[in-house]
């Protein structure tokens, strides 16, 4: 399990258009927003990184960037950066399972195709949130088992405004007996 305050695992892999990301350099000012979602497969991935998109610009005058990322390859992760006509968003692709686990995402097998008529993967990672400090430590961190019922990145930015105000601290980092 991540733990809020620890480093998070390292990541690193292709975009579509602005070359290799590696989070440990990513360069923010407050962190960066990691996204991980389905795939193309996915409708409601759809919806929920267009909103995304929508918001980028937010994330950034806080000092905070952003990336979606999936197990897709370049192809498909292209196609879906289309779908929502993303123009600022950065696309991350080829996350591998073993990362995907390493991040505590849960990892679904095929149901053959979806309600949009597309092809899942033959194995594939849910949905995640995370919020990763300049230092690559855990802030956020949200994960779903399913394509339902994900946070809203208004509320993220909101909270951001809030935590920046009160230099409020990552929560859920006692690990302690209880």
């Amino acid at each position: 399990m991540l733990m809020p305050r620890q480093k998070t695992p390292d990541l690193s892999v292709p975009t579509l258009d602005h070359g290799d990301f590696d989070l440990s350099n990513d360069g923010s000012e407050r962190g960066t927003v990691v996204c991980f979602y389905r795939g193309l497969h996915c409708p409601l991935c759809a919806v929920y990184l267009t909103e995304m998109e929508k918001r980028v610009d937010d994330f950034a005058e806080r000092g905070v960037k952003t990336i979606a990322i999936s197990s897709d390859g370049a192809d498909r992760t292209r196609q879906m950066a289309e779908k929502i006509g993303a123009n600022k968003l950065r696309f991350g692709h080829d996350l591998t399972l073993e990362k995907a686990r390493e991040w505590g995402l849960y990892i679904s097998t095929s149901r053959g195709k979806t309600s949009i008529g597309i092809e899942e993967p033959a194995l594939f990672s849910e949905p995640g949130l995370f919020m990763v400090t300049p230092e690559q430590t855990l802030y956020y961190g949200s994960v779903q088992t399913m394509p339902f019922v994900r946070p809203h990145f208004s509320e993220l930015v909101g909270a951001l405004d809030f935590a920046i105000a009160n230099d409020y601290p990552a929560r859920g980092e006692y690990q302690g007996a209880v």
